[in-house]
């Protein structure tokens, strides 16, 4: 007897449907899994085998055949156990499915028959959905992640023995259901906020500037000038996530198995600090089994480098193109995979590799040589990518004792920020560009004119800072969002002023 059990597979973010056909028929007793299974999956049998016992059934001894359709694409991973499971016992007349042709199946099996989680729960779900299919039957510590997909009834199973008193209507189950509104009426607020930060006027104006276009940032300044406090406060004035937003989120931290078990969805824009000994593969992604890295993780939030020249060159470098396309791209003989990586890059770096160059307070003790080679280490394309260069000057004394209640929270900061974000919406809308930061050259030219004024400021500042194609085209769009927080129209000079501002270090620093 042949049955056929539907199943998802993924290919980056993305997942694909899986037919699990089983043919049970007399003869040696033999099991084959054709399909281009990997390891995990050829070593299903034994799991199989042993879950199968405890929950009171048998493998028969025929000769059995799984085929995993379609037959071309590799598959991976142990999530396949639960269907070929179900689809040995229908094909051996153990158990009987009259209505399960809308219904998909995935987990992976334990010896004693219960169900471990399993990685990538929702883009599975979503994919299922799609698929018009109607009920989704998965390890019970993934129901919740799966049940904020709407119109599949999401069962989470703790070992096969429940699911199969299920299937025979014993003991019926409960689908799974997850309230949206409330878990982003929930959503905790950050406990970190701008009113904790002393002192840094201007870098909080940059940092609203930043926020308000999604323009990438580098802080640069002496040790202990609050660059990592100011970074770390950047998500408490970003636009909350939408529902849209939260599920591409969502979806790339429940493949890489980042999820945490109490909250079924990210609900706010993440915060990813690697650290500098961090390899390029943990930033961008890959592996041979290829996982989303650092970048992706930050997808829709904030990749923070602190200390950014102690990072390896090969590592910085390789973050040049995912900035650029907002997509890292990974090919392996097994297949090319996508990961989305639309993230406000935040790095912060000190002067020289003493700290104090520049610093009024203190003396540096770093020779000329010694500052170049510690510069050199962030290449100019990388800095091309970063829109602001912003000074962070140690905090004088009289700052550290104002009082937290006269500096401006981030709730306010945020107003504004969202106000910049809904003109930079409505400006932009049906045309996939969301933030000032994503403009095309083309749509450059539509909506970030200048005045004859303005152009002839800007190309004095072309001139005399010496900057690429690329700098001029960041200043404007940082000067485009200057004036969405002003709430002007047009682009005037004292916007574009501000935005060749944000770029003086390129000539202080580099030069």
């Amino acid at each position: 007897m042949i049955t056929k059990i539907n199943s998802v597979g993924l290919s980056g973010i993305q997942g694909y449907n899986i037919q699990v056909e089983c043919d049970v028929s007399p003869g040696i007793p033999a099991w084959e899994i054709v399909g281009i299974p990997d390891i995990a999956v050829r070593e299903s049998k034994e799991r199989i085998r042993s879950a199968v016992k405890h929950a009171g059934f048998q493998i028969p001894g025929k000769r059995m055949v799984v085929n995993l359709a379609p037959a071309d694409v590799k598959k991976e991973g142990a999530y396949l156990d639960l269907p070929i499971a179900i689809g040995i016992l229908t094909a051996s007349e153990q158990l009987y499915l009259s209505n399960f042709h809308d219904a998909a199946f995935f987990g992976e099996l334990s010896l004693d028959g219960s169900l471990r989680p399993i990685h990538g729960a929702l883009p599975m779900t979503i994919t299922a959905y799609q698929s018009g299919l109607k009920r989704v039957f998965l390890p019970a510590e993934n129901a919740r992640e799966a049940a904020v997909v709407a119109g599949v009834e999401v069962f989470g199973i703790r070992n096969l023995e429940e699911l199969l008193l299920h299937l025979r209507g014993e003991q019926i189950l409960t689908p799974t259901t997850v309230d949206i509104d409330s878990l982003f009426r929930q959503a905790a607020e950050t406990e970190l906020d701008f009113a904790e930060v002393k002192g840094q006027k201007n870098a909080k104006r940059a940092l609203e500037v930043a926020a308000a276009g999604g323009h990438n940032l580098l802080l640069i300044g002496p040790p202990g000038s609050g660059k990592t406090m100011l970074a770390q406060r950047i998500p408490s004035i970003l636009p909350e996530l939408s529902f849209e937003e939260a599920l591409e989120v969502t979806k790339i931290h429940s493949i890489a198995g980042k999820l945490q078990k109490e909250q079924p969805m990210v609900l706010t824009r993440p915060f990813r600090s690697p650290h500098h000994t961090v390899s390029p593969v943990g930033l961008t992604g890959g592996g041979g089994n290829p996982k989303p890295g650092e970048v992706s993780l930050s997808h829709h939030g904030v990749l923070f480098l602190d200390e950014l020249p102690e990072f390896q060159k090969q590592t910085l470098e390789i973050l040049r193109q995912p900035l650029e396309d907002g997509t890292v791209t990974i090919t392996r003989a097994s297949g090319t995979f996508a990961y989305p990586c639309n993230v406000m890059l935040v790095a912060s770096m000190n002067p020289c590799p003493c700290g104090y160059y520049g610093d009024k307070t203190h003396t540096c003790s770093c020779s000329p040589v010694q500052i170049h080679r510690y510069l050199g280490k962030v290449s100019g394309p990388l800095l091309d990518r970063i829109d602001l260069h912003i000074e962070v000057p140690a905090v004088p004394y009289e700052d550290l004792e104002q009082k937290q209640e006269t500096s401006e929270s981030s709730a306010a900061i945020k107003e504004r920020v969202n106000r910049a974000r809904d003109l930079q919406r409505k400006r932009y809308q049906g045309s996939g560009i969301y933030s000032n930061s994503q403009l095309t050259p083309g749509m450059m030219e539509e909506f970030c004119q200048l005045k004859p004024e303005g152009k002839e400021l800007l190309k004095q500042a072309f001139e005399n800072l010496g900057l690429s194609a690329r700098a001029h085209n960041r200043i404007l769009k940082v000067a485009r969002t200057i004036a969405d927080l002003a709430g002007s129209g047009t682009i005037e000079a004292i916007h574009l002023a501000e935005a060749i501002q944000y770029r003086s270090l390129d000539r202080k620093f580099w030069a």
